[in-house]
């Protein structure tokens, strides 16, 4: 039996009749945080996000259009395996693998960075031809940390070795031997300053291929407008700056698959929560509605 006055259905964005045979982006929520090494919590951060997504207007009025029109499917939350974080990144790589499989554009939602390296890849074991683009306030690039590989904090380390172009954008936090090895391939928001979201974009194209995995750390953003992060690192991107880089890049990039990690929600501040959502939904109408 329906109900008369039931709520919208408990989904990104609330979305209305979802068909996994006719979406176009597929979205898998990890709530997953066990390399977390600051503030714990963003094993909640795919609740949060979908809790908030469901009270966005479908209707974009930058856009012009309901972006869920494409096919938004949502599938059930992961379970996590915490016998070690490398079998956490296998079980998501064969995961995203499916999706691939099926045509399907993955969309992760996390939980902690870590999670990128399994989509990276089952992505790189299909095709050479791609780029990651990683928007984060960390340089994520540890060859380890805490004793793993496959640390939150070695996310670009190792997707630098599943891919031979990979760019960061608004990095303020590096460790010194990363800083001596990756700083042509970052973008670092102190030389951001002062030039224009067009010279920003320009830049990242220059740095990437037309195809595209697409990663971003919500620490990239500025702690007054995103501090629901494990690690907030002032002076950050505000969500307009971000938003208009976003618009720019995907103009001319296409994406192979994407994640929004490390929200670490805080019990009844849903402002940053609500800005995840919106700012996910309008990356994805940047990324297909042309």
């Amino acid at each position: 039996m329906e109900l008369l006055n039931q709520g919208t259905p408990y989904n990104l964005f609330g979305i209305e009749g979802g068909d996994y045979k006719r979406a176009r982006v597929v979205a898998l929520p990890i709530p997953y945080d066990s390399t977390t090494s600051y503030r714990a919590g963003t094993r909640h951060g795919p609740r949060a996000i979908i809790d908030a997504s469901r009270n966005i207007e479908l209707y974009s009025e930058e856009l012009g259009r309901n972006v869920s029109d494409i096919g938004i499917y949502t599938l059930g939350e992961m379970l996590q395996d915490v016998s070690a974080p490398e079998a956490m990144v296998k079980r998501i790589e064969g995961e995203v693998s499916v999706m691939l499989d099926d045509s399907k554009v993955p969309l992760l939602l996390g939980g902690e960075h870590s999670i990128s390296i399994g989509a990276i890849s089952a992505i790189s074991s299909r095709r050479k031809d791609f780029s990651v683009l990683h928007f984060d306030a960390h340089s994520d690039s540890r060859d380890s940390f805490m004793g793993s590989r496959y640390s939150h904090a070695s996310v670009m380390a190792r997707a630098r070795e599943l891919c031979k172009s990979c760019y960061s954008v608004g990095v303020r936090s590096i460790d010194e031997e990363g800083m001596n090895r990756y700083k042509d391939e970052i973008m670092f928001r102190k030389d951001m300053r002062g030039i224009s979201t067009d010279e920003i974009v320009g830049r990242i194209l220059e740095k990437t291929e037309r195809n595209i995995y697409l990663s971003i750390d919500l620490d990239v953003l500025d702690p007054s407008e995103m501090p629901s992060v494990g690690t907030p690192e002032p002076d950050g991107l505000h969500f307009y700056e971000l938003s208009s880089i976003l618009r720019g890049v995907l103009r001319e990039r296409d994406i192979l698959g994407m994640d929004m990690v490390e929200l670490s929600p805080i019990p009844g501040l849903v402002a940053p929560d609500y800005l995840a959502a919106k700012l996910l939904y309008l990356t994805i109408g940047y990324a297909f509605v042309r």
